[in-house]
């Protein structure tokens, strides 16, 4: 079945190309993303998000323990797709597209600050009737789940922190000393820009066809005054150095140890800043390993997940 709906989509791919590129790598992804989405048990559901209406997939049992999982500054919710297919059996999972990414409309009257966003996924929480969840974001994604964790542990059973932004690291990454020079690495007007950007974010990135990268560099250049809102929003928000020893649920710490963009060094800020938490370091793993070894990053948090009900250390 898995073989024939691929090639399905393929076939479909193929057709479109002799029509246009690369907006056929758009079609070829957003396929993938469908075929998997389903085949791991997530449908894709509308849902308010107070000032605006969020596009999320869900999937797992309704009356199982909850798992939000929320991505980094301009990625969407299809970052965690091959990562949310060992929840969905034991978990009722929300992953969500943040408030101008992905399915989710930009509203250039709206706030994009770590607080705001996090309100928005609070709000879909409430719409669909989840008192508490374990939360798990990745980079901006992970800054907003450690916001939750600070301004509401009431409604976060854990936070897993991926690659978290939020603290200032000891030690800059690669990223971080492009803006000090001024050098936006996610802001670029022309292919070539996004195949200097795309190997900083993962080290060991899944195959993608070409013309779905040249597609992905378009959307990211054709974006780009809305992402540069975002991002100046995001960096408006107070960092949370100060606030650590406030926040009060368990927490996973989780880093590839070849970040480019967000400094492994800062895994050391949050932990032990902490009272309440672990830390997993992956030699071989860039800024995202939700991506780069879905199973594996999967079961560590699971592992935490599921410690915390057994009450292991």
């Amino acid at each position: 079945m898995k073989k024939l709906l691929l090639t399905g989509a393929l076939a479909a791919a193929g057709i479109a190309a002799v029509v246009t590129y690369p907006s056929v790598g758009g079609l070829a992804y957003h396929a993938t993303v469908a075929i998997e989405s389903t085949l791991y048990g997530l449908h894709t559901a509308e849902v308010d998000g107070g000032d605006i209406r969020l596009m999320t997939l869900q999937g797992g049992p309704k009356d199982a323990p909850a798992v939000v999982m929320i991505h980094g500054y301009s990625a969407d919710k299809a970052v965690w797709v091959r990562f949310a297919r060992h929840f969905t059996d034991d978990y009722r999972v929300l992953i969500v597209d943040l408030a101008g990414h992905g399915e989710t409309t930009f509203d250039p009257a709206l706030a994009y600050d770590t607080t705001s966003q996090a309100a928005r996924v609070l709000k879909a929480m409430d719409s669909l009737g989840i008192a508490r969840a374990h939360v798990v974001g990745n980079s901006m994604g992970g800054f907003i789940a450690a916001r939750l964790a600070h301004d509401h542990p009431g409604r976060v059973l854990s936070a897993t922190l991926m690659d978290a932004a939020g603290v200032t690291p000891p030690e800059p990454s690669v990223m971080g000393r492009l803006l000090a020079k001024g050098d936006n690495p996610f802001l670029f007007s022309d292919r070539d820009g996004f195949r200097r950007f795309y190997p900083m974010t993962m080290a060991k990135a899944p195959w993608v066809p070409g013309m779905t990268l040249d597609w992905m560099a378009d959307q990211y250049i054709a974006r780009r005054p809305q992402l540069a809102q975002i991002f100046r929003d995001f960096h408006s928000t107070g960092l949370l150095d100060g606030q650590l020893a406030d926040i009060r649920v368990p927490v996973l710490v989780m880093w590839g140890a070849q970040d480019q963009l967000v400094s492994p060094t800062a895994a050391g800020v949050w932990c032990p800043g902490i009272p309440d938490c672990r830390r997993v370091i992956y030699d071989d793993l860039g800024h995202m390993p939700m991506v780069e070894d879905p199973a594996r990053s999967a079961r560590d948090v699971q592992r935490f997940i599921t410690g915390l009900s057994a009450g292991t250390p």
